[in-house]
């Protein structure tokens, strides 16, 4: 009787076994650079240092998975990520002799389209960890890499953009719904520099995106 009793509910016996379902995610992003100066900065002005920033955002999307075994899933996730990443440059005026900080934040919307293999333990009862990679194509929308800046120079993005993605999370079925907390990192392959031979591009040889996420899924 007390066995009985303290015996787990199994919630959602039968969720794996759907070929397709569907689901939704919310989250928060830290959108980042990863730059890559050139050998020899000091140009124009005398460029000293330029240091990249993350910004907070957050992230919403749908969820498309394919089951394709006990421990393998195929996931597609088109996410719309709202973000800021800033670079500052750190530029010696010689003629006046003093050092000058000018900051270049860049706002992004992107449109992402994560193609992910997720590997999944067996389930123990209602939980289940798991861990995922694959590739993601991302669109900037809010890229002015065509902007016609006569006055104060903007840095330029390109608006396309090839990322790979990793992560971890942790599935816990509930009585009427599987949700489920993730961390992933994504790390561009592109260079997304439009150079323009100014002292915000010439210092730089490359500069790629990269991004941490968490987000929260109800499938």
């Amino acid at each position: 009787m007390g066995n009985a009793q303290n015996r787990k509910i199994l919630n959602l016996p039968n969720y794996d076994r759907q070929t397709i379902h569907f689901g939704f995610l919310l989250g928060v992003n830290s959108l980042d650079f990863v730059t890559k100066p050139v050998k020899d900065i000091r140009i124009l002005d005398s460029l000293n240092v330029i240091q990249n920033f993350s910004g907070a955002g957050f992230t919403l999307g749908i969820i498309a998975n394919l089951h394709m075994g006990d421990n393998f899933d195929l996931r597609f996730l088109p996410t719309l990520s709202f973000g800021e990443r800033r670079l500052t440059y750190t530029i010696n005026y010689k003629t006046f002799d003093s050092l000058v900080t000018r900051n270049k934040p860049v706002e992004s919307t992107l449109l992402e389209f994560p193609l992910l293999l997720k590997f999944k333990s067996s389930r123990h009862t209602n939980f289940r960890t798991y861990v995922l990679g694959g590739v993601k194509p991302m669109i900037d929308l809010a890229s002015q890499n065509k902007v016609d800046d006569q006055g104060e120079k903007i840095l330029k993005l390109k608006r396309n953009d090839l990322a790979f993605e990793i992560g971890m999370g942790f599935d816990f079925y509930s009585q009427y719904f599987k949700f489920t907390p993730e961390i992933k990192m994504a790390y561009g392959l592109s260079n997304l520099l439009v150079q323009e031979g100014n002292i915000f591009t010439g210092g730089l040889d490359a500069l790629r995106s990269k991004a941490f996420y968490f987000s929260i899924t109800f499938e």
